[in-house]
């Protein structure tokens, strides 16, 4: 089942918890057919500007999915090399609660240009 949400984003800068890294702290607002708010943290280390870099996010999801009530967990794991971006952004197995408790699958995510995320949830 395809489900299609958006979201707006707001990012903190944290103090980094290991040499050469970046901390984040996040909280994003859904809207679409994924209505809620979720909340996390973002790691990252390497040279962004150079177009070269990673980071790995976790963020906990409260609201409705696909008419579905409950939390649930997301991670992303993400790269960039040579400015070409790869992302992997699923659903964290075994992480729901209530009509979520059984929910999985992947994001898929893409930014537009005016900076709105669209996101495809292909839930199992």
């Amino acid at each position: 089942m395809a489900v299609v949400a958006t979201f707006e984003i707001e990012i903190t800068p944290a103090e980094g918890l290991l040499p050469g890294t970046g901390r984040f702290d996040f909280t994003k607002r859904w809207s679409g057919d994924v209505e809620g708010v979720s909340s996390g943290l973002m790691m990252s280390a390497g040279t962004p500007v150079d177009g070269t870099a990673g980071y790995v996010a976790l963020e906990v999801f409260d609201g409705v999915l696909a008419g579905r009530r409950g939390t649930v967990s997301f991670h992303q794991f993400g790269s960039m090399r040579g400015g070409v971006q790869d992302l992997r952004y699923e659903i964290v197995p075994g992480s729901g609660t209530g009509e979520l408790a059984e929910v999985g699958g992947v994001l898929r995510l893409e930014i537009d240009d005016d900076g709105l995320h669209h996101v495809t949830f292909d839930l199992s």
